[in-house]
């Protein structure tokens, strides 16, 4: 085994503030040496585990696993969270090469037979082991997990699996790069008045900073971020110029040439039936639903089918709506996807009598974080304070240090809030390292989650406040409640910590967290004009509320086609055309031409660019039923901070991560299963 004295300390020894990484100190070269040592080191501790010649127990197999691989674990944080939120050419080379050599040492994991034989030994004779719930199901995750890593197939069979497994995680990565460079790479300058008729002050400046950043000052950049891309399609009066950029916008991912990932599409797909089928599953949709709440494809569209329906019935009704604004500037052509959001905009600011571009001085990102703060001190008694001049993995990464009432330091959390031409798009949370109570090979017991919150909000000139769209600032809501599902986790047992649960639970503490955005409290206190410090005047805030299901039959649709294509990629055989079957899906559902999926499948990062997501896009609307019906649960005390309410939400909900099933945790919070009424209901899709 090479020498651990050729690895970076940094990399795996965390000194910086409050056991941080000390990011400052680690450089692109130092990923490759490191990877080869501590996947060795993770496979010595493997195969001791694996040979170990005392009967198997809890404590000498499931619990060795649990602490096995730190300092993989720690390196593989600091890699994926540069390849992702800070990436260059020598990482994005690296992770081709990275992805497939962490799945070759998965699978070989995976199909050690005599490791899984201690494993199945546990789990069939798990009744006479005393184990406690959450012991039992960190035996069925590690048990379930061998399984699916073909642990049971013949030798032949299991070779195949691993080298599906491998060229899988390559296919991702470029998938994910390809998606990268469509976005970085395409950009629209525009200079003078007519090109920016109808662009509002807070636009101009994002643009104006975007353009600085390309080397062209005194110009005004159309990029391809969502925190640029919407607003203009929003705001522009210049339909050619919305057209060109909406047109790039859903062309990513498949522009031709080497950077076109719809070969990808096809050979992910391809391999993923063939997995299915080498583990006993008729379909990859069935595999990765066998461990989740919907349990079945069948019960998976049925919900988004019985919820399509409501929502492309009002979807036509706004469509026609719009339609009527158009004739009524005297023009004569139809509703095109670019022009949706443009006279939505124009028809909420008729209906409600507001615009986003007047809602928007009143939402600055640094209030937006504070009531996020203040939210989650309210219900969960945390505090959360912010430590200035600590080196991160990027200047504009800030670190907060999250305390309990008592004062005790709970968990680091990172927030990295503005776009930039390295980052990925989207949002996301992740962590560096997870809530547990282990004792640990350097004498510690347990460790603190480090999370952060990955967003791209456009970055203000300079002296400038960052001001977010409602839009925006349910993104920071909903990213910070998965952190907190991180960083409230009380388990022991790191595999089950915090966002460890099924994919269809994982988005319930993020979406239920939304809601408390708009409570009037909030608004009235965090939502501040920031030349004035005026609070939103109630008839503003009364509208912004009235407000909050205008355009559901648009939003639904955009969803719900995305999620429904993702259920038909994964509930087939073979896939050889993938633009043809989503071409196919869109069509029997009767997909308004109007309106777009919200993830047209070249650039569908949640269920390509890794497996996160796949045959799992649906989950976001799975957990939306759960959502409504437990803030519901505070609307009926009356009090949108019960004290109570919040007791049990966070000692069933956001402290127990997977170490109970999630129905039992749901039950155990609101005592019964939802219904979509409450869901419906929340969107005005109801009857």
């Amino acid at each position: 085994m090479p020498s651990s004295a050729k690895i970076n300390p940094a990399l795996v020894e965390w000194n910086g503030h409050r056991g941080l990484p000390r990011f400052d100190q680690i450089d692109d070269g130092d990923f490759a040496p490191a990877f080869d040592i501590v996947l060795a080191e993770h496979e010595a501790e493997i195969d001791a585990i694996a040979n170990n010649p005392d009967t198997p127990t809890f404590a000498n197999t499931i619990v060795a696993l649990e602490t096995a691989g730190d300092g993989l674990s720690r390196v593989s944080a600091v890699f994926w969270n540069r390849a992702g939120a800070h990436t260059n050419d020598v990482i994005k080379t690296l992770e081709r090469e990275i992805a497939p050599k962490m799945s070759r040492h998965y699978s070989k994991i995976g199909m050690n037979a005599e490791l899984f034989a201690r494993i199945d030994a546990l789990w069939e004779g798990r009744e006479a082991l005393g184990l406690t719930v959450e012991q039992t199901r960190v035996l069925e995750r590690h048990w379930k997990g061998f399984v699916k890593s073909g642990a049971k197939l013949e030798k032949p069979q299991q070779e195949r699996l691993a080298a599906i497994n491998e060229k899988l995680a390559g296919l991702g990565a470029s998938f994910g790069q390809n998606v990268l460079a469509d976005e970085s790479g395409w950009v629209l300058f525009l200079g003078d008045d007519v090109d920016l008729e109808g662009i509002p002050t807070f636009l101009k400046d994002a643009m104006a900073a975007a353009a600085r950043e390309r080397g062209e000052e005194g110009k005004f950049a159309v990029t391809l971020s969502r925190s640029i891309i919407e607003p203009f399609l929003t705001f522009s009066e210049r339909r050619d110029l919305r057209e060109q950029a909406f047109n790039a916008w859903v062309a990513r991912g498949a522009n031709g040439g080497a950077i076109d990932n719809r070969e990808i599409i096809r050979e992910t797909l391809a391999l993923r039936a063939e997995k299915a089928k080498l583990l006993g599953y008729e379909n990859y949709a069935g595999l990765k639903l066998d461990n989740t709440m919907a349990k079945t494809p069948e019960a998976v569209n049925g919900l988004l089918r019985q919820v399509w329906d409501k929502a492309v019935a009002r979807a036509r009704e706004e469509e026609g709506d719009l339609a009527a604004l158009i004739a009524e500037e005297g023009r004569n052509h139809e509703v095109m996807p670019w022009d949706w959001r443009h006279y939505a905009e124009k028809l909420r600011a008729r209906k409600f009598n507001f615009s986003e571009a007047e809602l928007k001085p009143y939402l600055q990102l640094e209030k937006v974080i504070e009531a996020c703060f203040d939210v989650a001190s309210r219900l969960f008694g945390i505090t959360a304070s912010e430590t200035k001049n600590v080196p991160a993995y990027h200047p504009d990464v800030r670190v907060f240090e999250i305390r309990d009432k008592a004062g005790d330091l709970k968990a680091l959390f990172l927030g990295d809030y503005f776009a930039r031409s390295s980052k990925r798009s989207g949002a996301w949370m992740s962590s560096f390292q997870s809530q547990h109570k282990l004792p640990l090979k350097n004498g510690a017991t347990g460790e603190i989650p480090i999370i952060y919150n990955v967003c791209n909000f456009a970055k203000p000139a300079q002296g400038k406040p960052a001001l977010l769209s409602l839009d925006d600032a349910r993104t920071l809501f909903h990213e910070f409640g998965h952190a907190l599902h991180g960083m409230l986790s009380n388990v022991t047992y790191p595999t089950v910590s915090g966002t460890g649960v099924s994919r269809d639970f994982v988005e319930l503490p993020s979406q239920l967290y939304e809601h408390w955005l708009t409570v009037p409290a909030i608004l009235k206190t965090y939502a501040v004009h920031y030349e004035t410090g005026e609070p939103m005047p109630q008839a503003l805030l009364d509208k912004v509320l009235a407000a909050r299901t205008f355009n559901a039959g648009f939003a639904t649709v955009e969803f719900t086609s995305s999620a429904l294509v993702d259920m038909a990629f994964h509930t087939r055989d073979a896939v050889e055309d993938p633009m043809a079957v989503q071409a196919e899906v869109l069509k029997d559902i009767g997909m308004p031409p109007s309106i777009v999926m919200r993830h047209a499948s070249p650039h569908f990062q949640h269920v390509f660019a890794g497996d996160g997501y796949s045959a799992g896009y649906y989950s976001y609307m799975w957990s939306e039923v759960l959502d409504a019906d437990a803030f519901a649960a505070f609307e009926e005390t009356g009090n949108a901070f019960d004290p109570a309410m919040a007791e049990r939400l966070r000692d069933n909900i956001y402290s127990v991560g997977g170490s109970i099933d999630p129905e039992d945790a749901y039950k155990a919070f609101r005592g019964k299963l939802p219904s979509p009424d409450a869901m419906l209901a929340k969107k005005g899709l109801a009857a």
